[in-house]
Formats: C-alpha cells, sequence, structure tokens
C-alpha cells in the first residue's frame, strides 16, 4: 500500500464526493480514481479494496467535520448556558451546509451498513465513539442537561440535519434558530 498521505487524503475526499453524487453503488475505485483526477489504478494502490476505502471514508469524515480548535476555543469563551449550546448547535447546521458532500457520504454509508455487516460492525462502532465524545465535551464544558438530554439533543439535530440535506423545503417555513432554541430548551433543561 502507498504511504503518500496527501494522495491518500485526495483519494478519500473524491470518494466523500462520489458517495455523496452517486452513492453507494456508484463508488468504484475506478470512479475515485475519475473524481480525484489520477491515473486509473491509483485508488487500488492505496486500498486494498472497497470495504478497505468505505471503512478508512469514516475516518476522513471526520476530519473534515470536526471543528477549527481556534473557532471553538473562541464559542467556548462564552458561558456554559442555553445560548452557548444553541450557538453550538447553529454552527453544527452551517458546518453540515458547508460540508454538505460529507454528510451525503455519511447517509450513504449509513443505508450501505445495513447490507454489509463488516461495514456495519466499523460504522457502529465509530457512531458509538462520536455520540460518547460529543456527550462527553457536552458534559466537560458545564453546558446544561445531562447525558439523556444530549443523546436527545444529538437525535434531534441529526433528524433536522438529514432534512436540511435532503428536503430543504420541508424546514423552510420554520426558522432555523426558532427551531434549534425550542429544543435546546426543551431537551437540555437547567441543573
Amino acid at each position: 500500500m502507498r504511504q503518500n498521505p496527501a494522495r491518500r487524503t485526495a483519494l478519500l475526499d473524491a470518494a466523500i464526493e462520489v458517495l455523496a453524487r452517486e452513492g453507494s453503488r456508484g463508488l468504484t475505485l475506478r470512479a475515485v480514481d475519475t473524481e480525484a483526477g489520477v491515473p486509473t489504478g491509483t485508488a487500488s494502490n492505496y486500498f486494498a479494496n472497497r470495504a478497505q476505502l468505505l471503512g478508512q471514508v469514516l475516518g476522513r469524515t471526520r476530519e473534515r467535520l470536526t471543528p477549527d480548535p481556534a473557532d471553538m476555543a473562541e464559542t467556548m469563551a462564552a458561558p456554559p448556558d442555553h445560548a452557548l449550546v444553541r450557538t453550538l448547535m447553529r454552527q453544527l447546521v452551517e458546518r453540515m451546509r458547508r460540508e454538505r458532500s460529507v454528510h451525503l457520504a455519511m447517509l450513504e454509508l449509513r443505508l450501505e451498513a445495513t447490507r454489509r455487516p463488516e461495514l456495519h460492525t466499523e460504522l457502529a462502532r465509530f457512531s458509538a465513539e462520536e455520540l460518547e465524545s460529543n456527550v462527553r465535551f457536552h458534559l466537560d464544558a458545564g453546558l446544561p442537561g445531562g447525558r439523556t438530554g444530549v443523546v436527545l439533543l444529538y437525535l434531534a439535530m441529526l433528524g433536522l440535519i438529514i432534512d436540511d440535506l435532503t428536503v430543504p423545503d420541508l424546514l423552510a417555513p420554520y426558522p432555523l434558530d426558532e427551531l434549534i432554541g425550542t429544543m435546546v430548551d426543551r431537551l437540555l433543561p437547567d441543573a
């Protein structure tokens, strides 16, 4: 396997774009080569097979969706209250909209995992780590609400994000800030 990290990252980004645009059925090593603009066969030098590629796409989505540490530090300078949680949720939606293809690729991976037990196992582990990391961040920051509230907020935001990605007109009549504010206030009671 090749070890050029920049090339590997470019191939993973290309795989994300293919997944988002073509779905999992369109994701082949050759399609990744074409999307990345590299010679045919390049992706097969980096990934033994499609399953390995899918597994590594998970890690790349985490990298692309992780907020910039400097931006996060600036945001977290605010008091740990409902207003800060609302800000964090708005920033999450903004990142989703900027990285739309990453979220669509993740939806495709979720669907693909229902048909591939090996991907299901990896996605379940990955998702559990992500959820636990989000819960731990929330609790360690002293934000309002307990573990269950954070999980409920995660589930509510996931639904909002999926609808915003796939049928945005559905939510158009409802002001986003109001939806987020109501979710935060109802799901995260003060201590």
